[in-house]
Parts: structure tokens; C-alpha cells; sequence
């Protein structure tokens, strides 16, 4: 080192300029990297709430929560609920997250609600007319139609839906049934509709081919199941339906044949409960898991589901509940099980994901939810 004016001057190595600023370049390209995914992350995190929709029945109200999809704690939204139509007992989501549809069974018409931003609701007035005592609605997998099965006149009316508007218009005239309509599911693909009822000792399940909303009778419908089938699903891939029959205490399966709609009973079905009144049934998104709410046992049991359809109870199945649940529903993720119990409010529970095993998160007072739909 030299001094100069007093100052010892280090000695440096000549600068490379153009690898200087390429350094700073990778630096500054690092630090974009880093900023554009918090950004992503805060995105993503800002679009998966979730909101479960409850037709509270008795009440006439639609309660309406918040999901936290990271620990599947339920926090009931601002002007919630929301006074509906007489005896409110159905709900139905459309694919566009726009809307939501409810069955009025008190005032026998459907009510056009309008999803905001932040999971609210506007009632679109006046509401649809239908059949005697709507208690059922299934949306097309499109959000072209939407199907509405009738307690009181025994019968199905069909919708076509305005994409716009979300506004309803009837298709022909109502399509007889004859028998009180218990359940009603949809496939997947939208080109198969079933209804569970029961005649006399025996439960069946009532099949039509859909087309463009037109219905046609399933050869060799109706099909035998378990006695009250007061649940169905139908798995993602559209070929297993199952039902859950309160009356027998049992879990029906068939397989669904994927051209004419057909079901055939699994071998091993129906599967005899240890619980009572098997009342409300579904599947996880991945249809590892099953899972039904034994209204008269107060408790969900669940199942892994096998590779050809059959059923294998949980480790430490069935869990408790409060009294009498009668609905069970799974979020969009599959990572909690809500249970609406008629004499006990709201439950949620998370699922394990390597067992499907249920721990219980959380219980709320809402109301006794008669019907729940989750909206992504």
C-alpha cells in the first residue's frame, strides 16, 4: 500500500464491469423469482377460501360460513343467514360459482340467489314455480340444467338455465314418478339421473338417460336397493353409485355401465351397518374414502374404497357426532367432512390423509341444516 494525502490507500484488483453487472442481473433476476411467487403464493391463498351454503329448514333461512381450506374453521359471513323461501330444502350450486339455486317445499318454487365476491347472497326475484313440495335439486355437470324432484306431486320438473342470468325456464311438462322421491344424483358426465324411493318393502332406484334435458327410462329401471335409499352418490369417474338405506341399516353399491346407464349390484352388497338409520352418504374428490352419517346412531362411519368398489371400514370407525346428523359433505379438497346434525348444530372434522381417518376440528349453532352445498 501507498499513503496519499495521509491516507493509506488499498491496493484492488482491476474490476471486471461486464461481470459485475451480470452478477447484479442474477441478483436482481433471484429477487424477482422470490417476489413473483410470495405473489403467487398471496394469490393463490386469496382465491381458495371456500363457503358452505345450509338450507335451514325449519327457519326458512340459508346460513352461509367461511371455510379456512388450511385448517377447516368455519366463520359464519357478514348478513348471515338469510331469510329463503318457505321451508327451504334443497340447494344447488352452478359450475360458474355464480349461483345458487334452493327448493322452496313450504312455498313449492325454486329461488335464483347471486353469488358475490366475498360468498354473499342477492335474491333474484320472483322466484320459479314448481312441483308439490320441491325437496331435491341436482345441477347438470354444464350448468345447462337443473333437475328438481317433487315430494308432494311424486313428480321431476327439468330447467333449462340462462348463462347469463342464471334465470330458470321449465322444459315440457313434469315427468311422473309415482313414488315419494328420497334421494337423487346425477353422473358425472351429466347423461344419467337416478332418483331413490321405496315401494312397499323393497328400495329402488328409478334410472333415466339424459339428453339435452330430455329423460328417458333406464332399461330395466327401476333397480333393487336397500329399504328408504335417503342417500346416493356417485364416484369422479362415474362408475360406482352407492346408497345409504335407513331403514335396513345398510350401504348398497352397484356399477354403472358407462354407455346405457345399467346398474348391476356389487358382489358383497348390501353391506350390513353396525349403526342405525344410514341416512346421507359421499366420497372424497379422489374416491379413496367413503363416508355416511347414521342419523339414528348419532356418528359418520368410514370407508376405504377398493378397487373394484367394495368397502373396508376405517381403523376406529365409526366417529361420534352430536345428535342425529343428517347430512355429510366434504370440501372441494377433500381435506374435511362437515356433518349437519338435526338436533346438535354444525360439525367439521379433518381427514387423514394417509388413513381417511376423522379428528374433530370444530362444533357450531347454526341451525339444523336439512341440505349443504360447498362452493370452491
Amino acid at each position: 500500500m501507498s499513503a496519499r494525502n495521509g491516507v493509506d490507500e488499498e491496493f484492488r484488483l482491476p474490476v471486471n464491469k461486464s461481470s459485475q453487472e451480470s452478477g447484479m442481473l442474477k441478483r436482481a433476476g433471484a429477487l424477482c423469482a422470490v417476489l413473483a411467487a410470495i405473489a403467487s403464493w398471496v394469490s393463490c391463498a386469496g382465491t381458495t377460501s371456500h363457503y358452505v351454503y345450509m338450507a335451514i329448514t325449519a327457519s326458512s333461512q340459508i346460513a352461509v360460513f367461511r371455510e379456512d381450506p388450511y385448517s377447516g374453521v368455519l366463520t359464519q359471513i357478514a348478513n348471515s343467514p338469510y331469510a329463503a323461501g318457505v321451508s327451504v330444502e334443497a340447494l344447488a350450486l352452478h359450475p360458474s360459482k355464480k349461483f345458487l339455486y334452493a327448493a322452496n317445499a313450504g312455498s313449492s318454487n325454486i329461488s335464483l340467489w347471486t353469488i358475490g365476491s366475498d360468498g354473499g347472497l342477492t335474491e333474484v326475484t320472483p322466484a320459479t314455480g314448481a312441483g308439490t313440495t320441491p325437496s331435491l335439486l341436482v345441477m347438470d355437470p354444464t350448468g345447462s340444467y337443473l333437475y328438481c324432484a317433487n315430494a308432494g306431486s311424486n313428480d321431476l320438473d327439468v330447467y333449462s338455465i340462462d348463462a347469463s342470468s342464471g334465470a330458470l325456464s321449465q322444459i315440457g311438462k313434469p315427468i311422473k314418478i309415482g313414488i315419494l322421491p328420497l334421494s337423487m344424483v346425477i353422473s358425472p358426465s351429466g347423461n344419467a339421473l337416478y332418483v331413490g324411493s321405496s315401494i312397499q318393502t323393497n328400495g329402488v332406484i328409478i334410472g333415466f338417460t339424459v339428453n339435452a334435458g330430455n329423460l328417458q327410462a333406464i332399461p330395466g329401471s327401476p333397480f333393487t336397493t336397500g329399504r328408504n335409499p335417503n342417500g346416493m352418490t356417485i364416484n369422479a369417474a362415474g362408475t360406482f353409485l352407492y346408497t345409504a338405506n335407513d331403514v335396513d341399516n345398510s350401504i348398497s353399491a352397484f356399477s354403472i355401465d358407462p354407455s346405457s346407464g345399467t346398474l348391476t349390484g356389487l358382489t358383497g352388497f348390501p353391506l350390513g351397518e353396525s349403526n342405525a338409520g344410514p341416512t346421507s352418504i359421499t366420497l372424497t374428490p379422489d374416491n379413496n374414502y367413503l363416508y355416511v352419517a347414521n342419523q339414528g346412531s348419532s356418528n359418520v362411519a368410514g370407508y376405504i374404497v377398493e378397487q373394484g368398489g367394495g368397502l373396508q371400514l376405517i381403523a376406529n370407525s365409526p366417529y361420534a357426532t352430536s345428535k342425529n346428523p343428517a347430512v355429510v359433505a366434504i370440501d372441494p379438497n377433500g381435506n374435511y367432512v362437515i356433518v349437519g346434525n338435526q338436533s346438535g348444530g354444525l360439525q367439521t372434522f379433518g381427514v387423514g390423509s394417509s388413513n381417511g381417518a376423522l379428528t374433530t376440528i370444530q362444533s357450531y349453532s347454526p341451525g339444523t341444516p336439512k341440505s349443504m352445498v360447498i362452493l370452491q
